[in-house]
């Protein structure tokens, strides 16, 4: 919502919640992306993940 594009720690935080809550049920998270204006953050191309 800041419009920023580098992760916030809730950003980081969410994330890692929901990885390890759906490794509970045999679900893989490939990626999380973060949108400001025309551009893409992508937690696994940033080594996030």
């Amino acid at each position: 919502p800041s419009g920023q594009l580098s992760p916030s720690s809730a950003d980081e935080l969410l994330t890692q919640t929901l990885k390890s809550s759906l490794m509970m049920v045999d679900v893989r998270v490939l990626d999380h992306f973060i949108v400001g204006g025309d551009r893409v953050l992508s937690f696994a191309e940033q080594g996030l993940l």
